[in-house]
């Protein structure tokens, strides 16, 4: 994944040149770090495909915001030999509210048919054990707010390179986070993302 702002975002943060290796080091792992506090990718991925844990009348998209000019296609896979699996049709088998998408329905003249849930001898309007789903989501532009995070770490990672280059860009996390920033710093981030919908977890209605 690319990193979620530029050398040259981070030389005018700065006010000086840099040495472009070092700064691209410290760019990849400030995105890496910002995007394992928000649980996101954040950047735009096209025609991603995630296979999903049904069995509740809720499904919860795990990248947002999800792109509303690409329709979603979303498949109930079948559990059983000999089963096919099911397209589902929006509006009419679920809804998608923001980045949840609610199994339909039986309206009481429907009868309890596997497109309304699933399967016939199962709880009305219940997704399948396992749900496909294709979506693009991401942003094409990132935020300024997500920039700005990803400059502040990366400010720190260029002026003190110390360890950045031992570590790969897997070894990201909330725990390495609170490590090399301190648990105040990380809230601080955390509190930032959640306040705007991009840390996963919390609940959005944006596309």
């Amino acid at each position: 994944m690319l990193p979620l702002a530029t050398a040259e975002q981070l030389a005018a943060r700065l006010q000086r040149d840099l040495d472009r290796a070092t700064a691209d080091q410290a760019l990849a792992g400030a995105s890496a770090l910002i995007r394992a506090i928000a649980r996101q990718r954040l950047d735009y991925a096209a025609d991603d495909t995630v296979i999903l844990v049904g069995g509740e009348r809720v499904l919860t998209l795990p990248e947002r915001p999800i792109d509303e000019t690409v329709p979603l296609m979303v498949v109930e896979l079948a559990d059983w030999d000999g089963a096919a699996d099911l397209v589902l049709v929006a509006g009419r088998d679920y809804v998608r509210t923001g980045d949840q998408l609610t199994r339909g329905w039986p309206a009481w003249y429907a009868g309890a048919t596997r497109l309304q849930g699933w399967p016939y001898h199962r709880p009305r309007g219940i997704w399948a054990p396992r749900v496909r789903v294709t979506y693009s989501h991401g942003h094409l532009v990132i935020p300024d707010h997500i920039v700005a995070l990803v400059l502040d770490v990366a400010q720190g990672y260029y002026l003190n390179p110390d360890g950045l280059r031992s570590r790969s860009i897997d070894d990201y996390s909330e725990t390495y986070a609170t490590e090399t920033l301190g648990a105040p710093r990380v809230e601080a981030i955390r509190n930032q993302l959640a306040a705007t919908g991009t840390r996963r977890g919390t609940f959005s209605i944006r596309g």
